[in-house]
This record gives structure tokens, C-alpha cells and sequence, in this order.
């Protein structure tokens, strides 16, 4: 299973503070970082956020494609992150609703154009 997912920045103080602010939504704190890259988790060994200037040095670029999850209990919740997201200066993807049966689902684009959603089942 996923132990954790690192999104690409060009800015990393831009980045940290966005998701500083909207993971805490979520109760997830930063748990290990440096100059180059910042983590945060809900809890101990359970999957964690992290986002990073590149490796090769070279500038940070959208994966066509590529998206992550992250699953929440509620569909209000689901609303609520959705909306603190665009409120931080996210990009809309598609408004909070039921894409299939007992799959609710909000998306939008990070501040460096990562593709995120938040979803409950019921």
C-alpha cells in the first residue's frame, strides 16, 4: 500500500504554507522536512503528503495524469476541504458531488498545478 506521495513545487515556502493550511483541516502535521522538501502525516505509520523541490535540480512539472486521493469520512468534509483549498488559491477541477453511486469526490489544483481530489465513500 502507499506510504506516501511527494507533489513536485517550485516553491517550496509557497507550497509548505498551502498545505500546512489545508492539511490541517485533516489534523496531519508536519513530520520531517529540510530546505528541499516538507512531509506531513495524520498520524504515526499511517501514509503521509509531501511535497519537494526535484532531485535533479531541474523545475518541477505536472505529471499528465497523475493525481492523489485523499479520503475523508464525510461528504461535509469533503465539502469543507474542497472549499479551504480554492479559499488558499487552488484551482477548481470539479466541484464537490457524487461521481458514481456512493462516490462523493471534490478536485482542484494545487498552487504548482498537482492534481488532488478529496472523496468519501458511502
Amino acid at each position: 500500500m502507499i506510504g506516501y506521495v511527494t507533489l513536485g513545487t517550485n516553491d517550496l515556502a509557497r507550497a509548505t504554507a498551502f498545505y500546512d493550511d489545508l492539511l490541517s483541516l485533516l489534523g496531519a502535521k508536519q513530520f520531517m522536512g529540510d530546505d528541499r522538501f516538507v512531509a506531513w502525516t495524520s498520524a504515526p505509520g499511517t501514509p503521509g503528503i509531501s511535497v519537494a523541490l526535484p532531485f535533479d535540480r531541474q523545475p518541477a512539472t505536472v505529471g499528465n495524469g497523475v493525481m492523489v486521493a485523499i479520503v475523508v469520512d464525510s461528504r461535509e468534509k469533503v465539502d469543507e476541504v474542497y472549499a479551504h483549498a480554492l479559499s488558499l488559491g487552488a484551482a477548481d477541477e470539479g466541484e464537490p458531488g457524487e461521481r458514481m453511486q456512493g462516490f462523493y469526490a471534490g478536485y482542484f489544483r494545487d498552487l504548482d498545478g498537482n492534481k488532488l481530489n478529496c472523496f468519501c465513500m458511502s
